[in-house]
């Protein structure tokens, strides 16, 4: 997470207090970077930045960022080759100038009062704390096929692999954090964010609204929904799970032992009755 070499190519300095810092990794971006923007603007809220980390785009997207940053003090550009996702969002909460830290991907974009909504919940909130809301999942039409309710968070039910939040537009939290839990994993290049939850649950204040906050479009061509079309996103998490759970209790680790046994043997008759209802 070092800043050294960093290109600012737009005003550094945001006006006013920032609270809170929405960081979003870009890379040739184009068709979604100004709705992105508008929508983190249209949230109206004073004391926010938007920080762009820009991964050299080929594409529009510097210049419709640009455009945006002439007359919006409050977006900051920074365009370089960070290697990696994850490494372009370590860089960006190094820049990052709010105690509250949160992620935006250029194609997905926040309901209507998330951000007012948040700075009430933050105002008095003592560190740390890693705040939770609902997420409409969206299709390539934009039409809700589901909404992610992540109501259970413990690492024991991160592990069992139990609703958790899918995307970081329905959760912020302190930066703070990062000093107990570390970084994003810069070697992870698909679930570095269920690799942070699982380290920040828990040594984080967990707070979980239900109220929708985010908004997640699932489609073809985007990297999550081309890796879980490969049937490689669940094992992935699988992997990750296993790894964490070294750091259950043994109460906890016979609960998790509890709840993977039936479905461990459940499985081999699901798959034979699939098959004779397939023939």
């Amino acid at each position: 997470m070092n800043s050294e070499g960093a290109h600012p190519i737009e005003p550094e300095e945001p006006a006013g207090k920032v609270w809170l810092s929405v960081i979003t990794p870009v890379l040739n971006t184009e068709r979604y970077i100004e709705g992105c923007i508008q929508n983190v603007l249209d949230q109206n809220v004073a004391g926010i930045e938007h920080i762009i980390m820009d991964g050299m785009s080929t594409d529009q997207t510097l210049v419709i960022a640009r455009r945006f940053a002439a007359t919006n003090p409050s977006i900051r550009i920074y365009s370089e080759n960070d290697g990696s996702q994850a490494a372009a969002m370590n860089h960006g909460i190094q820049l990052a100038r709010g105690p509250v830290i949160g992620f935006l991907n250029a194609d997905d974009y926040y309901a209507p009062g998330t951000l007012k909504r948040v700075m009430e919940i933050f105002k008095d909130l003592p560190e740390t704390a890693l705040v939770v809301g609902d997420c409409n999942i969206r299709d390539a039409e934009d039409k809700i096929t589901m909404v992610n309710r992540p109501t259970r968070l413990t690492l024991l039910d991160l592990i069992k692999g139990r609703e958790y939040p899918f995307n970081p537009s329905s959760y912020f939290y302190h930066k703070s954090l990062h000093d107990l839990v570390g970084a994003y994993d810069e070697k992870e290049h698909y679930v570095m964010d269920l690799d942070f939850l699982l380290r920040a649950v828990p040594r984080a204040r967990v707070l979980y609204f239900g109220e929708i906050w985010g908004n997640f479009r699932w489609m073809e061509g985007t990297k999550t929904f081309t890796d879980t079309a490969a049937g490689l996103t669940k094992k992935r998490c699988d992997d990750l799970r296993n790894r964490y759970s070294v750091h259950l209790s043994f109460s906890e680790k016979l609960n998790l032992w509890a709840f993977r046994l039936p479905r461990k043997l459940l499985r081999p008759a699901y798959r034979w009755v699939k098959q004779r209802i397939g023939k």
